[in-house]
């Protein structure tokens, strides 16, 4: 009987081959399909639910099963994650939580009521010990608060004392000396391989910013494992793309990871999107094609060794970073032979509109991709990369060039609308100039942190901006300049007024607060926070002293004693840098009325076949409710966080400024459900089983886009 056991394995082996049988032990009951057990539903990041309870023909049967309020209100980008029944997810305050999945109810709750976080998270990582180990190990939350990831209990919520220090470890290892004291957080969760959480972190997008190395922690105990210098040090691949001191310069840092990664964990793969190196917008300090900055890495899961990589940008001065994990997809295409051969691919969504789709273990591209001629920059001191890859297929999925025939026909301000176009440079890849440069799609993308959804058959669903920027570069104040000033207003001209102008009035269009009269609005120690901290996509600004944050907040409540200073902003870091160049602020090109200067539609939805590079369709995304009520309709709004696809033929997606929550027909686009949300859901959804029962929860946050603040989860189910 043993030997017939063994041989019917054996032959089951052969047959559907080892890697089916080898489960690795981070796969929450890998074949059950009631869970949403990892981020963005799994490790292919790739959105889908094999679930199909709710169908095409269901759908608008939907009603609110329950509803979790958070004791905290404010941006919520969370995408939850679902294990046996509970759903782990996290506030507008960074405050992890567990619920009970069927019925919403808080199961325990997480978080530090001395130091509250004003930030965006995305969610969390859970672990658990290998099945048919003799551990006794708790399952575990990995989630980070701040600078800090913390190790919780799954069950109690709890942090486990022997992870880093008591609980928690610090994500500035690392990173070495030039990241001392500087900002540093995740908005991401990790991605766990075996006992190892690979980070994604976010830092400045300044000159002060820290190296964004990729790397990966031990789960168990907290220390550091291996690190990828994403800026590399001599003898390092990569050394000779950068200035021969860069790797320990002060005013270089960035190529990191902040959108998350996918993992192939069979093959023991990591892929890894890069963001640009910092300042994003002037590169004379950082001359070259800056490798690893604006790469899609695939590395070793298990060392950090690079397998291989793609640079989508050389020598970025756009921001292009890529905004979202890639998608693990397998796709159907024409062999050497003729022969049609399945593929392993990944897939991968960028700012700019493009996919670019890659053989998952060679790298090779599966569409062409040409080096293409892009103008030169008039900065004085700057260096443009004379080429950049144009992918030839899939088309865009965003507009990228805007002419005065591109106007928005509905604006009253066409005319002024024309005229500022024909000032300012619009070729694509046009380097931001002192005259204006206009990008199109702006810093928002294109595709944003939310990301694209996959299904098994290799058709890409991926929600677009697609608005434009405009961007202009001025000299940096010299400190003759600046010594008239009082020390709180130097530091405010030095690093506030790009986004909130020289009158602090800010710009609630493009997202900027006004900061007029915030001490009527505000306390001290709230600002003071903000400041050391960050909010949102507000940076924290730990480079500046105690002393240096006290004069810039009594500046900004009024009650600055005038003395003048010609002290540095940063008196105690004599190596902080400061370009000669900076941009005037993130500006998205509106009319008077606050509508983007170009056509609509504004946002929208697509549907790409990865196996032939073709459109299966293309539709608006949402709609601006003051021009529907005109009878201008299909406008598509711009929208954040991304959809869920499922096996039964659906497309779910909240992600608009319209406060809607919609399911399409994911084979034509069609819609098929909506309903209002309590506010925006500009969060990725995730849908699960429990009870023989299937949801579908949103995260509603709101505040983006000027919408109403909330605090809510909600969940459907079918009656």
């Amino acid at each position: 009987m043993k030997q017939l056991l063994l041989l019917l394995v054996a032959l089951a082996i052969i047959t559907l081959g080892w890697s089916h049988f080898r489960q690795n032990p981070t796969d929450t009951k890998p074949n059950d399909y009631t869970n949403w057990g990892e981020y963005l539903g799994g490790p292919d990041r790739s959105h889908y639910s094999a679930l199909s309870q709710i169908t095409p023909d269901n759908v608008g049967k939907l009603k609110v099963a329950w509803t979790y309020v958070s004791p905290d209100s404010g941006q919520i980008q969370t995408n939850p994650i679902v294990v046996d029944g509970v759903l782990f997810g996290v506030t507008p305050t960074v405050q992890a939580f567990a619920l009970d999945a069927a019925t919403g109810k808080e199961i325990w709750r997480f978080g530090n009521p001395l130091k509250v976080w004003h930030s965006t998270s995305r969610g969390v990582a859970y672990w658990s010990p290998k099945a048919g180990t003799a551990s006794n190990e708790a399952a575990r939350i990995l989630y980070t608060v701040g600078p800090l990831l913390y190790a919780l209990d799954a069950k109690t919520g709890q942090p486990i004392a022997s992870f880093g220090d008591n609980g928690h470890a610090d994500l500035h290892e690392g990173l070495g000396a030039q990241a001392k004291d500087k900002f540093i957080i995740s908005n991401t969760p990790g991605t766990i391989f075996d006992d190892l959480i690979i980070m994604p972190v976010r830092v400045s997008e300044g000159a002060d910013a820290a190296p964004g190395y990729i790397r990966a922690f031990n789960v168990r105990t907290g220390k550091l494992a291996w690190t990828f210098r994403t800026i590399p040090k001599p003898g390092d691949y990569g050394y000779d793309t950068w200035p021969k001191e860069a790797y320990k310069n002060f005013d270089v840092g960035g190529a990191n990871n902040w959108a998350g990664m996918a993992i192939d964990r069979p093959r023991g793969i990591v892929y890894v999107p890069t963001g640009s190196a910092s300042y994003d917008f002037y590169g004379g300090n950082r001359k070259g094609q800056n490798l690893f900055a604006n790469c899609l890495l695939a590395l070793d899961a298990r060392t950090g060794k690079r397998l291989w990589h793609f640079q989508a940008v050389h020598h970025d001065l756009w921001d292009r970073d890529f905004p979202a994990p890639p998608n693990l997809v397998t796709i159907t295409q024409n062999g050497p032979d003729g022969k049609l051969r399945k593929i392993d691919a990944v897939a991968q969504v960028t700012k700019s509109g493009f996919v670019l789709v890659f053989d998952r273990v060679t790298g090779k591209p599966l569409f062409p991709i040409k080096e293409v001629p892009v103008p030169a920059s008039d900065i004085p001191g700057e260096a443009t990369w004379p080429t950049q890859p144009i992918p030839q297929k899939p088309a865009p999925f965003a507009r990228q060039v805007m002419t005065e025939a591109d106007v928005n026909p509905h604006s009253a301000d066409r005319d002024s609308l024309r005229t500022i176009l024909r000032s300012i440079g619009t070729r694509l890849y046009e380097p931001i100039s002192k005259r204006g440069s206009l990008m199109f799609p702006g810093t928002d993308g294109g595709a944003e942190w939310g990301g694209a959804a996959a299904d098994p058959d290799g058709i890409l669903y991926v929600n677009a901006n697609d608005v434009p920027w405009i961007f202009t570069m001025v000299d940096a104040p010299k400190d003759d300049e600046l010594a008239h000033l009082s020390p709180g207003q130097r530091i405010y001209t030095q690093n506030c007024i790009g986004c909130h102008g020289p009158e602090r009035k800010g710009n609630a269009r493009s997202g900027y607060p006004s900061l007029v009269d915030i001490n009527q609005r505000r306390d001290r120690p709230y600002v003071t926070q903000i400041v050391s901290n960050g909010k949102g996509m507000m940076p924290g600004f730990t480079a500046l002293s105690a002393e240096d944050k006290q004069a810039l907040v009594a500046f900004l409540f009024g009650d600055e004693k005038q003395e003048v200073s010609s002290r540095s902003p940063y008196p105690s870091k004599a190596k902080e840098p400061h370009l000669p160049y900076k941009v005037t602020g993130y500006n998205k090109f509106q009319d008077s009325k606050g509508y983007p200067a170009v056509a609509p539609p504004w946002g929208t939805l697509n549907a790409i076949n990865l196996n032939t590079g073709e459109y299966l369709w293309k539709i608006p995304l949402g709609e601006e409710k003051e021009l529907k009520a005109k009878g201008i309709g299909n406008t598509g709004t711009e929208n954040y966080g991304g959809p869920v696809v499922t096996a039964s033929g659906l497309l779910f997606i909240a992600a608009t400024k319209d406060e809607k929550f919609r399911a399409f027909d994911k084979k034509t686009g069609k819609l098929l459900w909506e309903t209002d949300l309590p506010a925006a859901g500009f969060a990725t959804p995730a849908t699960y089983q429990v009870g023989g029962k299937q949801y579908v929860v949103i995260a509603c946050g709101g505040t983006k886009l000027g919408t109403k603040k909330g605090n809510q989860y909600v969940a459907f189910a079918l009656p």
